[in-house]
């Protein structure tokens, strides 16, 4: 049994609504089962034991901009995937301590080095960042709402997409995959 999760990036902020039940039934549209979704922030759960793991995302975006009208990015993971990303958090205390404060941006693809590098060359702020495989983890000592450590920042550094959670989040997606 293939559990995955699907992480919208862009849904229902800034005018862009997207009901939870519309995506389940997208999802049930390419015929996955088992779907549930978490908060209104794009969150999708599901069991697909048909279609590869490389080609859900494209997949999947092509028919939510074809039921929906406009383009949402989507990045997927497998129940493993998660589980992996849970156990390598270089920020284990701060997480433990403040985790609305600890982001977890799931990319599309793993960046370089020299992307990296660029980042790190690029902001030198509060915030700490580390990345691991496709995951960078940034903890916002401030709170995120104020950081100059944004997305399309990171993105245009990283040369890749993504989409941010936070730490509460990822562990109750953790436990969605499980069950």
């Amino acid at each position: 049994m293939a559990r995955f999760v699907t992480l919208f990036r862009g849904i229902n902020v800034s005018g862009t609504q997207v009901r939870m039940d519309e995506l389940k039934a997208l999802h049930k549209n390419l015929g996955q089962s088992d779907i549930a979704t978490y908060i209104r922030s794009g969150n999708v759960v599901f069991t697909d034991n048909e279609t590869s793991a490389s080609q859900l995302p494209a997949m999947i975006e092509e028919a939510f901009a074809s039921r929906f009208g406009f383009q949402a990015r989507a990045v997927l993971r497998t129940a493993a995937e998660l589980e992996t990303t849970i156990a390598h958090n270089p920020f284990v205390e701060k997480a433990a301590s403040t985790p609305n404060w600890l982001i977890v941006l799931f990319l599309a693809e793993q960046p370089t080095g020299e992307a990296l590098a660029n980042l790190r060359q690029t902001y030198n702020g509060p915030e700490e960042f580390e990345l691991v495989e496709r995951e960078l983890y940034i903890y916002y000592p401030n709170g995120i709402g104020r950081s100059k450590l944004t997305l399309p920042l990171i993105e245009k550094r990283l040369n890749t997409y993504g989409t941010g959670r936070n730490w509460n989040t990822v562990l109750q997606l953790q436990k969605m995959l499980q069950g």
